[in-house]
């Protein structure tokens, strides 16, 4: 029975560890040139079933996405929505707490997903930190023509997408 209980501890500690997550993210799209299109986008992005609350900034062409807690997000399908309305993802900065979370070799891992850090340099990390993602689709061409150049085959070892981020 003590075996049970001390698994039982250890698992909602590990479930407590793993809440560390993104809290939200400044999302700049190209292409808006109404707010019909913008209202249509912020509609978009409030039905993604991780997406507490977005604020919109039409006139920088901006959204503030507050993510619901203990949900996992997922950046490929706010990118995918963007594509869906017409418009392109030209910046998405995403702020991460980094308490309780390992950052082994440059990775970490959030929701299922792993994180590069292009140009962490084994920096300690602590609370929370805005990162940049950097991958074709997330950032502009000349940006990610510059990290790709130092991606780390070590990541093909690495569970889920592998997302590559900048500090």
């Amino acid at each position: 029975m003590k075996t049970l209980k001390a698994f039982a501890a250890l698992l909602l500690l590990s479930t407590g560890i793993a809440r560390a997550q993104f809290t939200r993210a400044e999302l700049q799209v190209s292409g808006l040139n109404c707010a019909l299109c913008a209202k249509s986008t912020e509609r978009s992005l409030r039905a993604l079933p991780f997406v507490g609350d977005v604020k919109p900034d039409p006139a920088h062409n901006m959204y503030l996405i507050i993510f619901k807690d203990n949900q996992p997000v997922n950046f490929d399908l706010i990118c995918k929505k963007m594509r869906d309305e017409g418009f392109f993802v030209d910046r998405l900065k995403a702020t991460f707490n980094f308490a309780n979370v390992k950052v082994a070799g440059n990775y970490f891992s959030a929701g299922g997903d792993t994180f590069q850090l292009m140009n962490g340099d084994d920096k300690p990390l602590n609370g929370e930190v805005a990162v940049t993602i950097v991958d074709k689709g997330f950032a502009p061409r000349s940006v990610t023509k510059k990290y790709s150049s130092q991606d780390n085959d070590a990541a093909a070892t690495k569970s889920g997408r592998v997302y590559h981020v900048i500090i």
